[in-house]
């Protein structure tokens, strides 16, 4: 059994930053990938960055440059740091855990945090 536990989110005007943390909890799992996606009201939940557990990072076009995606193998943490944020922003932020366990592979999400980006 795997637990994600989502942290982060909040209200910060345009040109601020936030950072997300999630945290897989539990045992007898091996984390692969991770990612995070993002739904804005009336949208489609849509990719924001993902890591390999090499550390190699994917970033959509919107937010290259001021999203920095990074994890800790060893407490099997996610981050993603978001700086000069925009409005457009704005959405429900979920985790996306990859994991194999006994041999077979499963995904995780998590509950999902509110980023707001508002003057």
């Amino acid at each position: 059994q795997v637990e994600l536990a989502e942290s982060g989110g909040g209200l910060v005007q345009p040109g601020g930053s936030l950072r997300l943390s999630c945290a897989a909890r539990g045992s007898g799992f091996r984390v692969v990938a991770m990612a995070w996606y993002r739904q804005a009201p009336g949208k489609q939940r849509d990719l924001v960055a993902k890591i390999t557990g090499g550390g190699s990072a994917f970033y959509v076009d919107s937010v290259k440059g001021r999203f920095t995606i990074s994890r800790d193998n060893a407490e099997n943490t996610m981050y993603l740091q978001m700086d000069s944020l925009k409005p457009e922003d704005t959405a429900l932020y979920y985790c996306n855990v990859q994991i194999v366990s006994m041999s077979f592979r499963d995904e995780y999400w998590g509950q999902g945090t509110q980023v707001t980006v508002s003057s």
